[in-house]
């Protein structure tokens, strides 16, 4: 099964903030255990006898809140750019995913609702090139916890049965499903691949997201995986497509 990981960056209602971010990774299951090793390792540096208490997480991580506040600021960016240098350095299948939404050019339609279509549909049409390519294992969507779970379910629910606005999601196993995300560390991951874009368009920062450019899924030349919408009516002028 190939699972994808997705958080979110930026706050779709917050009027301060220009962007939000869905974004994630795609793994093939046994792709899962590995990248969760090496994250742990990475976790380790700061607590050798308990990495499992160490959380990847972009803006804490950034701003050195919480935990990160008595880690040097060299040591905090090393740490985020590490661990998204495991998805960076990885086998070739594991695919970042990411939505950037200007939410004034698609107002008043929500922005969360408006990055899941895309999402789900552009993770269908990738699992849909690897069906017609002889792998015909089916995908899952894991999210964080969040105060949305039943909407976005229900919107899955809707885009199976009924059809999104570019067809029907054919190869989905189930309907999204949640995790806290201090319990999983490809959650985490996700987390950081949704605050790299996040620092790219709200704050003009390309540091993290120059790590993982070139894992956006792509076919042919066309970067699938990555859709920015930037303007009123139309996508930003970047390596993106809409869906097949």
């Amino acid at each position: 099964m190939h699972l994808l990981y997705l958080d979110d960056s930026g706050n779709a209602n917050d009027a301060g903030q220009t962007f939000f971010v869905l974004a994630g990774v795609s793994v093939f299951e046994r792709q899962g255990h590995w990248l969760s090793e090496r994250l742990d390792a990475i976790a380790a540096r700061f607590n050798p006898a308990d990495p499992g208490s160490i959380e990847f997480h972009g803006s804490p991580m950034l701003t050195g809140a919480r935990f990160w506040r008595s880690v040097p600021k060299a040591e905090r960016i090393q740490a985020m750019k590490d661990a998204l240098g495991v998805l960076a350095s990885s086998h070739v299948s594991n695919r970042a995913f990411g939505v950037v939404v200007r939410k004034a050019a698609i107002s008043p339609r929500d922005s969360v609702d408006y990055a899941f279509e895309q999402l789900s549909s552009r993770f269908d049409q990738y699992l849909m090139r690897l069906f017609k390519a002889g792998d015909t294992q089916r995908g899952l969507i894991i999210f964080d916890k969040s105060a949305r779970e039943a909407s976005i379910q229900n919107l899955a629910i809707g885009f199976k049965k009924n059809g999104h606005s570019w067809g029907v999601l054919r190869n989905m196993a189930e309907v999204p499903v949640f995790l806290d995300s201090r319990n999983s560390r490809l959650v985490q991951l996700a987390d950081l691949i949704a605050y790299s874009l996040f620092q790219n368009y709200e704050r003009f920062d390309p540091t993290f997201l120059d790590v993982i450019r070139s894992r956006f899924d792509s076919s042919g030349g066309i970067v699938h995986g990555l859709h920015v919408v930037d303007q009123a009516g139309g996508m930003a002028p970047s390596p993106m497509s809409a869906p097949c």
